[in-house]
């Protein structure tokens, strides 16, 4: 019912129920080629194939185990015939580097979109670098600046925000039952795409927490936009509308910023996601009971809410419109006709070299 809202864009789909049982699959595979001898792997390649698992009854086996891993062995064992399936792996090393798989997936949605959506600005900034517009500061008129300089500063916000979780490590885990085995991790880091760490890390979780903090400040930086334009684009305002307009069940005359308010709900969510991850980095020796099972969803829906605040972002600033007659009307109307921003083509040519390096 809400999909549309909350699950907007590529990333719902990269960490779905399917994704991770796939995900969870492709390192069983990944892991047997690196052991086992070949015949024994492309059996187990050949049976890896999602449409051959009940997700039903993996989900009731995880329920049964606290692990979604031992039903889903359990069922490609039988389905490719080799017993050898998962020797040397534990539970949470396929639990873990599954979602450093779906993750890295999502990652490639929420960055091309986020890019898509500092472009866009890169427009409106050199489009508008000399469209004076009033700001304001606690709320309230402060001078004038331009709006070219104010779309500069959303841009690199979120080019910056975007570096940065594009800058987290992403690495396998292949530790065995308590974390004392590295013998495969290349070859599977290599597989899937993953860096290989200098450990294993069942019990070191700053990887999920920082890939979670990078998620957060992405996700309110294009907060940021979509509130700041939801200010804007009010009727008393009406410097700016957001293209994504939607209506009103009770008043016919509304036109509500969708795509503003779409970012602003998935971006509120995230904050708390994000505390949740840190609040489980402090888990009992090498395995936490609860602490891990709790960053399963939470990471999930970490991708999730931010993938859809993106994807939301960059539909509003690819429609935004502006409307310069109505910015200069109330800068004047507060400061007078002969107010004029200043020192604001070094700064924005700043920001505009940056985001065309990047």
């Amino acid at each position: 019912m809400l999909g549309g809202i909350f699950a907007r864009g590529g990333a719902a789909a990269a960490v779905s129920d399917a994704a991770f049982v796939q995900a969870m699959l492709d390192v069983e595979v990944a892991h047997a080629r690196a052991v086992l001898p070949p015949d024994a792997a492309d059996r187990v390649a050949a049976a890896a194939t999602l449409d051959a698992f009940d997700l039903v009854s993996l989900g009731a086996a995880a329920a049964r185990h606290a692990t979604p891993v031992i039903g889903l062995v359990d069922a490609l064992r039988a389905a490719s015939g080799v017993e050898e399936v998962h020797v040397g792996l534990t539970s949470q090393d396929v639990v873990d580097t599954a979602l450093m798989v779906v993750s890295k997936r999502a990652l490639l949605v929420i960055l091309a979109d986020a890019r898509a959506a500092a472009s866009a600005l890169a427009l409106l900034a050199e489009a508008h670098r000399a469209t004076p517009i009033l700001a304001r500061t606690l709320m309230q008129p402060a001078q004038p600046t331009t709006f070219g300089l104010k779309a500069a500063g959303w841009m690199t916000a979120i080019d910056e925000a975007a570096a940065a979780l594009a800058g987290v490590e992403l690495a396998v885990q292949v530790g065995g039952a308590v974390g004392n085995r590295t013998d495969s991790a290349a070859a599977v880091a290599a597989a899937l795409g993953l860096a290989e760490p200098v450990l294993p890390w069942h019990g070191d979780r700053r990887r999920v927490a920082a890939l979670a903090g990078a998620l957060g400040v992405l996700a309110g930086s294009v907060g940021k936009v979509a509130g700041d334009v939801v200010l804007l684009a009010q009727g008393e305002v009406a410097e700016v509308r957001d293209g994504v307009a939607g209506g009103s069940s009770a008043m016919a005359h509304k036109a509500n910023p969708v795509a503003a308010i779409s970012t602003r709900a998935c971006a509120k969510r995230v904050p708390g996601l994000v505390a949740t991850m840190l609040s489980v980095m402090d888990g009992e020796h090498e395995r936490a009971a609860g602490a891990w099972q709790a960053e399963w969803e939470t990471l999930r829906e970490l991708l999730r809410c931010t993938g859809s605040a993106v994807a939301w972002c960059r539909a509003l600033l690819e429609h935004l419109e502006v409307d310069p007659a109505r910015m200069a009307t109330n800068l004047s109307t507060i400061l007078g006709d002969d107010a004029v921003a200043h020192n604001t083509d070094m700064l924005i040519d700043r920001a505009l070299a940056a985001h065309r390096a990047r």
